[in-house]
């Protein structure tokens, strides 16, 4: 992302380590790790973690929907147990899910805004902090300009995300405008 007074960020998203299954040993190793991790850090970073509730009744009606093109007759009853199953599961509570995002800031020096110096500084941030992450046993992932603008697009609207996701169209649309989006691939 290039920002107003040339700040340029890049978002992460990460996987999860389930630290409470490890052993005591491993979570001990995990531990120094993220420690050793943290202090090699080449620049502060932010960490978002974003929960939202899975909506189970869009997965179930897809679901349902490839049971009516199914032949077999033994998988359409499978599959209508199934969605029974999940829905008697999840009767009464909410399901979530989290993601993970790292948000990896540069700020140049006002005589070192050339663009080709900013990329590079910033690839090099990310990659430290990439492998930083598999050492830990985690996977990183850059965000494309349309994945970062439906992050922002679900904090602003988070009940008409649901109902009205941006689409690639959308973002086209939205590009093609140069005053709404401007964002150069890094």
């Amino acid at each position: 992302m290039v920002l107003p007074e040339n700040k340029y960020r890049v978002v992460v998203e990460t996987s999860a380590i389930n630290f409470e299954l490890k052993s005591e040993a491993e979570q001990d190793a995990l531990i120094d790790n993220f420690q050793n991790f943290i202090n090699a850090l080449p620049c502060p970073i932010q960490i978002l973690i974003r929960v939202r509730e899975v909506e189970i009744d869009n997965y179930l009606e897809v679901f349902n929907n490839k049971n009516n093109h199914e032949t077999n007759k033994l998988y359409r009853q499978q599959i209508k147990h199934y969605g029974q199953f999940v829905k008697q599961l999840v009767k009464g509570s909410k399901i979530l899910s989290r993601r993970f995002y790292l948000v990896i800031p540069y700020e140049p020096e006002p005589e070192k805004n050339d663009f080709n110096l900013v990329k590079e500084q910033i690839n090099l941030s990310l990659d430290i902090i990439s492998k930083g992450l598999e050492r830990l046993g985690m996977k990183t992932r850059s965000l494309n300009t349309l994945e970062i603008l439906e992050l922002f697009y679900s904090f602003y609207n988070p009940g008409v995300c649901k109902t009205q996701p941006i689409k690639e169209k959308t973002y086209q649309l939205l590009s093609k405008n140069k005053d709404v989006i401007q964002t150069p691939k890094l």
